[in-house]
């Protein structure tokens, strides 16, 4: 069996972080019904019926994620969810640095661990090297 590299590495712990920041931060709450999903959700002008709904989009968009045949899908999925949750947070026009650009920041954890991780995204988006001149 091969040794995974430093890169293949830093991949995973982003990959982790991320999936442990969504569960934890985002998931579980909605999920378990804690008051603060329902709160924040009605704060942004959604319905509080949407929060289950949300929150098993989120579960498995994350799973689909953490499983290697199935990451891309899962990481395309999320980085639409991810849009639709800066929408909102454009349109009631939250901070720009602190909650507008945050599902990017989340968006940069996800792919970035994913494309350190999988040889074949890498393939794909290749990092090029400033040309010769």
């Amino acid at each position: 069996m091969l040794k995974a590299s430093p890169m293949v590495w830093t991949g995973r712990v982003l990959t982790g972080l991320f999936a442990l920041f969504m569960l934890g931060a985002s998931v579980l709450p909605k999920l378990a019904g804690m008051p603060v999903a329902t709160e924040t959700l009605t704060a942004l002008g959604w319905k509080a019926d949407y929060v289950l709904m949300i929150g098993i989009m989120e579960l498995a968009f994350v799973a689909l994620y953490l499983f290697p045949r199935t990451a891309v899908l899962g990481a395309v999925l999320m980085t639409g969810l991810l849009g639709g949750a800066m929408a909102t947070q454009v349109r009631v026009e939250n901070p720009l640095f602190s909650h507008e650009l945050f599902s990017i920041y989340l968006g940069l954890f996800m792919w970035g661990g994913l494309w350190l991780r999988d040889p074949g995204l890498r393939a794909l988006f290749p990092w090029r090297a400033a040309a010769n001149a």
